[in-house]
């Protein structure tokens, strides 16, 4: 008779995990207004790069504008790097075909051109902030009549999950 304890069966599923790493990733963003997250697995469920949005290495977060409104040089968007393409720069290959790329927020055009262009087979996203936007709109023309990548609204049973450092 096998007396052993049976195994954990709430344990996170592969999404949830990935997703969570890139949620996890947004809480390093200095952007007061959205914090984006990016982790990208490969086909045999390793991590191979994550990113969050922010400024390119070496330029001050305290010298370059926050700001989402006003003189377009006086505003944040001439200046952050996106968590998408900070996720494939920071990837420890170079080869991503096949991989999926979890984003707490659905890339734009720009960000979708370099996940195209990597190979990136899948993306899963949380949320579709600004489906309505021209951005978006072109970013998932692209997919859709690109033949090597797909995507698809992130789907958990779960709402939450906790962390501690205790």
């Amino acid at each position: 008779m096998n007396t052993a304890a049976a195994k954990r069966t709430d344990y996170l599923s592969w999404d949830e995990y990935f997703m969570a790493v890139a949620l996890l990733s947004a809480q390093r963003s200095k952007d007061p207004n959205t914090q984006v997250g990016a982790c990208i697995a490969s086909r045999e469920n390793k991590i191979v790069g994550v990113g969050y949005n922010g400024f390119p290495i070496g330029c001050s977060d305290d010298e370059l504008p926050w700001a989402r409104q006003g003189d377009y040089l006086n505003t944040k968007y001439p200046y952050v790097c996106h968590a998408e393409l900070n996720a494939v720069l920071n990837a420890i290959s170079t080869d991503l075909r096949h991989c999926r790329i979890y984003v707490s927020l659905f890339p734009c055009n720009e960000c979708t051109k370099v996940i195209i262009q990597s190979g990136i087979a899948e993306i899963i996203y949380l949320h579709d902030t600004y489906a309505d936007t021209d951005q978006t709109k072109a970013a998932k023309r692209m997919i859709d009549i690109c033949d090597h990548i797909s995507y698809r609204p992130f789907a958990s049973s779960r709402s939450l999950i906790t962390l501690s450092f205790s």
